[in-house]
């Protein structure tokens, strides 16, 4: 692999973080154009679609805390809600615990347009699950946590650039 995919400043890789670092760019750009495709299927586009995963994973939660778990402004996931709202994916409702705010929640019936079409893939995934043991599995489970921790902060900092 050539060393012009990194940056000048990044210290000699040996070949199996190439080829590691490789393929969390293919995976990155898979998953993607993956989830662009569903998005297009729902009628939606992929930013719109991811936030009512993160919904889906959450539960009800405010704009502010949808923009906290999702990295993007509050203004940004404003629009978003209000689009999946009328696209009828997700419902507005006072918050149980203080009556002056609001929740965002999925609707019952968003979810069951879009849980069809990821039977495959969890099919496919749970496939790959059964080819590790339970340490494996961990291990890959905290190098997964790290990318997604390091991934949000490096989001922060790009919104901070000026």
């Amino acid at each position: 692999m050539s060393r012009d995919n990194f940056p000048s400043d990044v210290p000699e890789l040996t070949s199996t973080q190439q080829a590691l670092l490789h393929e969390l760019r293919q995976n990155s750009a898979r998953a993607v154009m993956f989830h662009q495709l569903i998005s297009e299927k729902l009628g939606l586009n992929a930013t719109d679609h991811k936030c009512l995963d993160f919904l889906n994973h959450s539960g009800p939660v405010t704009a502010g805390q949808l923009a906290e778990l999702t990295g993007l402004t509050t203004g940004a996931v404003t629009s978003v809600i209000d689009r999946l709202e009328k696209a009828g994916y997700v419902v507005r409702d006072k918050d149980p615990n203080d009556r002056r705010r609001v929740v965002v929640k999925p609707a019952p019936e968003g979810t069951t347009h879009i849980s069809p079409m990821f039977q495959s893939v969890m099919q496919s995934t749970l496939k790959i699950f059964s080819q590790y043991n339970v340490q494996e599995m961990e291990l890959i489970l905290g190098f997964i946590r790290k990318c997604n921790e390091m991934t949000l902060e490096e989001m922060n900092k790009l919104k901070n650039l000026s």
